[in-house]
């Protein structure tokens, strides 16, 4: 019976040390949320009191450089190569020799077609005296004037495919490494080398559609690459007729200048465009923005305590994002504590400058 009063008498005992324990730890906590939004007291949060201002409106895009012109060499004729004109990685000039193929063959076919040509010339020419002297019918001249016709296709024909023998440069540029060599049999399906213009590149890069309407052209935008610091300019020349359905985007095509070479067709490139510069904006600092199911939405201070507005909006800085609607100038727009508020949890708001 003892041990059953003793083990009762402990039982009791770490029931009240528990009652006690818990009565304090409240306590401890109704002391730490004094100024930290517990029931019946103010949360401090910092703020800003919303100013509209001027805002320079860039977006930020990522795009592919490409070369202004760039083109696979090949051959349209098959054949031994017969020489080779170009050094890899070498600059050529539009209209430069690259490589010959062999055309013995096909110049010993253009002098039996010569033949053939002036033969039917000279059917041709008495025919047309025969005619002249009713010795002959209009047709039987017509039939030898048609003979002289195909002949004389013929001889062209031949001629326009030794004159493919000889392969060049169809613009300016720089050439890549070759696959071939001297005395290779060549076919249309072998790819010699590529041959790129990288003097002027070409910036391509799709924008969101409801900023389709603020590009215009021949404006200038601003892009890195990476691993540089350096800045480059490149300027719109071309814009896509229609936004890409799928998408949902538009896309944009700029020139720059590449004079010392140093960009490279195939990079990325970080791009800088402008829009139209906004006066009276709203632009709220980015920690101030609770992104939501429906959309994004703020908190402002009314009367003491924090209200939820859903906002809408539009471009992004590293600091700061621009409001369309939602706000409104003299808004007490709260910048602290956002994750945690909630709707009419009452606030006490230390303002800030906004910078």
């Amino acid at each position: 019976m003892k041990v059953k009063y003793i083990a009762y008498t402990l039982l009791v005992l770490g029931i009240g040390a528990f009652i006690v324990y818990r009565i304090s730890e409240n306590k401890s906590q109704d002391a730490d949320a004094k100024g930290k939004g517990g029931k019946g007291q103010s949360m401090n949060v910092n703020g800003i009191l919303v100013q509209p201002q001027t805002f320079d409106n860039n977006l930020s895009l990522s795009g592919s450089i490409e070369a202004n012109e760039q083109v696979e060499i090949r051959s349209e004729v098959s054949g031994i190569v017969e020489s080779i004109n170009f050094n890899e990685g070498s600059t050529v000039s539009k209209g430069q020799l690259l490589f010959k193929v062999n055309d013995i063959e096909l110049r010993a076919q253009l002098g039996q077609a010569k033949t053939r040509e002036g033969l039917a010339a000279e059917n041709e020419r008495r025919a047309n005296l025969l005619l002249k002297k009713e010795a002959i019918s209009q047709e039987e001249y017509d039939i030898s004037r048609a003979d002289y016709k195909s002949a004389q296709a013929q001889s062209q024909l031949i001629n326009a495919q030794i004159s493919k023998t000889s392969v060049r440069a169809p613009f300016s540029g720089k050439i890549g490494l070759r696959s071939i060599s001297a005395g290779t049999f060549i076919t249309p399906d072998v790819l010699v080398a590529r041959l790129v213009n990288i003097g002027k590149l070409k910036i391509t890069f799709s924008i969101p559609e409801k900023y389709a309407t603020q590009v215009r052209m021949n404006s200038n935008l601003s892009f890195k690459v990476a691993g540089s610091d350096a800045k480059y300019v490149a300027k719109v020349y071309a814009i896509e007729p229609e936004v890409q359905v799928a998408t949902r985007t538009l896309q944009v095509r700029a020139l720059a200048d590449n004079k010392d070479g140093k960009l490279l067709p195939g990079t990325f490139a970080d791009v800088e465009l402008p829009l139209d510069i906004i006066k009276d904006a709203i632009v709220v600092p980015t920690e101030a923005i609770v992104p939501v199911q429906n959309g994004k939405k703020v908190f402002i201070s009314q009367n003491g305590k924090a209200k939820e507005v859903m906002v809408e909006t539009a471009t992004r800085t590293d600091a700061s994002i621009l409001v369309l609607s939602g706000l409104k100038a003299g808004d007490t727009l709260l910048t602290s504590g956002v994750m945690i508020l909630k709707n009419d949890t009452p606030v006490k708001v230390a303002l800030a400058k906004k910078q």
